[in-house]
């Protein structure tokens, strides 16, 4: 399977410094990647609102081995709220944070990361949006989830992600459901071991079904993060079975993949967010893309054999 060694890619400093020489590299990372400042960002925030379209942004980069940087991170955030703050845009962008940028894996890592985040979480109360912390690998969910736990007390609507492929993700999602929070569900894009993960794809995503189930009959709000046409339409139903109006849960897809299904959705009258990343430091964002997705990687050589 190639997902796994792409992902060990993503990790490779030799590999970043090929792909990010490679001459067509650009041309796919502008398909995923919507700009590298907030000025950049700002006409596609505008036009998915026009779109009837929300987004959640997510200021890309995991490197983190400094506190410098994490504070850095932190402050690209403050930044980003205050531009949506001038533009009035705070009910149609909410924001997407990995709690690696905000210091999550150094030293007194989870302090540090919950401090870092905390006022970006309230900042973005302040404009009338949210905040979701994002899932990265299983030996920082613990971290995760009780830095979620926390903020909550003060920001009810701050949301998580749970990722289907893993063991433990069912549990978390009963405890989740019945706290009413906000959670999206993934399927999960990390390289996980057998211990943790189921590997074979239709085992997945029966789990993912399992734990939407779950989601759908609880108290809290879905966030349905595929674009499986089969799991669009499973949630869909799950939906009307549990009573749910269309505004009371959502699907969200990247920004790049299946745009036409982003204005079918809405149209129908979902609540469609697209999972908006921008920044300089795009690199494993990027991978993790490529991984997920096979159509993705053949669309990246064709471009990298290009010339020019």
């Amino acid at each position: 399977m190639l997902g796994p060694v792409i992902l060990a890619a993503s990790r490779s400093d030799k590999m970043r410094r090929f792909i990010s020489a490679a001459p067509g590299t650009k041309q796919v990372v502008d398909r995923f990647i919507a700009g590298e400042t907030v000025e950049q960002v700002v006409p596609i925030i505008v036009d998915a609102a026009d779109k009837g379209l929300e987004v959640t942004l997510d200021v890309v980069g995991e490197d983190i081995t400094t506190p410098e940087q994490a504070a850095a991170a932190r402050d690209a955030y403050l930044e980003l709220v205050s531009r949506l703050k001038d533009l009035g845009l705070g009910t149609k962008a909410e924001m997407s944070v990995k709690l690696s940028m905000f210091g999550q894996s150094l030293d007194g890592g989870h302090e540090l990361a919950l401090a870092n985040v905390r006022p970006v979480v309230e900042a973005a109360a302040a404009i009338g949006t949210t905040v979701t912390l994002d899932a990265e690998d299983h030996t920082t969910l613990d971290s995760m989830f009780a830095i979620h736990e926390e903020l909550r007390k003060d920001y009810p609507q701050t949301g998580c992600v749970i990722q289907a492929y893993l063991f433990r993700t069912e549990d978390d999602a009963r405890r989740l459901s019945a706290a009413g929070s906000r959670v999206r569900i993934v399927k999960g894009a990390y390289k996980e071991p057998a211990s943790v993960a189921y590997q074979d794809k239709a085992e997945i995503d029966k789990a993912y079904v399992r734990i939407l189930k779950t989601l759908m009959e609880g108290e809290g709000y879905p966030m349905i993060g595929s674009h499986d046409p089969r799991l669009i339409a499973i949630a869909q139903e799950l939906g009307r079975k549990a009573g749910r109006k269309l505004d009371e849960y959502e699907f969200q897809m990247l920004y790049g993949i299946r745009s036409d299904e982003h204005i079918r959705l809405a149209a129908e009258g979902h609540r469609m967010r697209v999972y908006t990343a921008y920044g300089t430091d795009w690199y494993g964002y990027f991978m993790r893309r490529l991984a997920e997705k096979p159509a993705n990687l053949l669309f990246f050589g064709r471009s990298v054999l290009t010339k020019g």
